[in-house]
């Protein structure tokens, strides 16, 4: 299973941009990247009137739309699926799996932080947090990036979790 890093923080602080920007870097760099948004409502990925969308109205658990560029799978499912059993299942060959959200996952975070939306940083209660991204000098021993420091977050990602020592 590849390693997974959730990007957290307040709505608003930044981590679908961060992720926009980040991913490039990490393509770059030869990885394949695949991510993961959490989002703690019901969701509906399909348009209505779509064949696939009329699998489902009609009562289809599953319903897949496979095409010679992608795959696309609609799941019914009874509770939260754990991150780790959905990159199990479904991130096969991919080199680094970034989820945003998952915030109460015993994996490794990284707080994406804006002053102009809190003031503070978030609590880290489970020692899970390895760095911030953040517009402010947090007190913390972890490291810390300006918003503008993709590259060096990507370096650091890289040493921490894909270097073959690290394996």
């Amino acid at each position: 299973m590849p390693p997974i890093i959730c990007l957290i923080g307040r709505p608003n602080s930044g981590k679908t941009t961060l992720l926009e920007k980040l991913i490039p870097v990490l393509k770059n760099h030869g990885l394949r990247i695949g991510t993961v948004k959490h989002h703690a409502h019901a969701f509906e990925m399909d348009r209505p009137g779509k064949d696939s969308w009329r699998h489902k109205q009609a009562g289809a658990t599953v319903a897949a739309l496979s095409s010679p560029s992608g795959l696309g799978v609609i799941r019914d499912v009874d509770h939260d699926t754990p991150l780790t059993e959905l990159v199990s299942a479904c991130f096969m060959g991919v080199d680094l799996v970034l989820a945003e959200g998952y915030k109460h996952e015993a994996l490794p975070k990284i707080e994406v932080h804006r002053t102009a939306v809190q003031a503070a940083p978030l609590a880290d209660p489970d020692g899970t947090w390895i760095a911030y991204v953040s517009d402010a000098m947090l007190a913390t021993d972890l490291p810390v990036f300006a918003f503008q420091q993709v590259e060096e977050l990507a370096a650091f990602i890289m040493a921490r979790f894909l270097l073959p020592c690290n394996s």
